[in-house]
């Protein structure tokens, strides 16, 4: 009888472990991929652009299904079939620091490009093409950057179920949020921010963050008084004062990069604890 429940909790067990092993493994959807936009101090090539596109006359903007035309024809060897990536260089126009040194870690990183979509050509002739928008991130317009559609790795995402909000620093470099995909303050789970690593400090796609903030301190995104992470008059004190370098990391979050630059990463936030604003600092895990 002994003999029978172990048989068959051994085949229960090769049956589950069977089981797991044949599941997909989980990966970025193709929005996320595709549409994560980059923030990069190479050269972006200005030669290829939307012209503009059907119905021009009347539409300022393009989007999925549209056909846009192309300033690149049968003469500069483009072909039936050929596939584009779209973008578009963009700027924060608010005259706005979110932190100390938000400025300075952004111009380092380079200029940021947001992603726009994707198009494949539909007509040639001599020196322009009629291209079908077949997935589109946002709007397109004319002027926007084209270069010919090269495929993005989308990297394995780790079980959320091993994320340690109590792990001790890495000991790798330690970065910072410094912005976020359209320039917002604060991001969160699925979220897109941006990152001053690179690939010159040896980070790859695939790679995790560890996304933190430091206690005490006062150079948050909202001023606070000196002392608060110890004292504050009327809700209790201690009687010994507290520097950020004394107290734990609140850790906030991980998210695994997309993209890398020379000095920025793109980086998908895959889990978070609560709001994770620009300025909180990252490591590689």
């Amino acid at each position: 009888m002994r003999a029978r429940i172990g048989t068959l909790g051994l085949i229960i067990a090769l049956a589950a472990t069977a089981a797991l092993a044949q599941q997909p493994v989980r990966t970025p959807h193709i929005g996320d991929v595709y549409c994560s936009g980059v923030v990069t101090t190479d050269a972006v090539p200005r030669d290829s652009y939307l012209i503009s596109g059907e119905q021009s006359s009347t539409k300022v903007i393009f989007g999925q299904g549209n056909l846009v035309y192309l300033n690149r024809g049968s003469g500069q060897d483009v072909k039936v079939g050929d596939e584009f990536l779209v973008s578009r260089e963009v700027k924060e126009h608010l005259d706005r620091t979110w932190f100390a040194w938000q400025t300075t870690l952004l111009r380092a990183m380079g200029k940021t490009y947001a992603d726009l979509g994707r198009v494949r050509v539909v007509h040639v002739q001599p020196k322009v093409s009629v291209a079908e928008v077949v997935y589109s991130c946002d709007y397109m317009q004319r002027g926007d950057l084209l270069r010919p559609f090269a495929e993005r790795p989308a990297p394995p995402f780790k079980e959320n179920a091993n994320f340690d909000r109590f792990a001790a620093p890495s000991g790798h470099e330690v970065a910072m949020v410094v912005t976020t995909k359209g320039f917002g303050q604060l991001s969160g789970t699925n979220g897109i921010v941006y990152v001053n690593l690179g690939s010159a400090q040896g980070v790859k796609v695939g790679d995790y963050f560890r996304i933190f903030r430091y206690q005490g301190t006062r150079l948050e995104v909202a001023p606070v008084p000196y002392g608060y992470a110890y004292r504050m008059y009327g809700f209790g004190s201690t009687p010994q004062a507290y520097k950020w370098d004394d107290l734990p990391r609140e850790i906030l979050g991980e998210g695994i990069v997309l993209r890398v630059s020379p000095n920025a990463s793109t980086v998908m936030i895959t889990l978070s604890l609560r709001e994770i604003y620009v300025g909180n600092y990252v490591e590689i895990q």
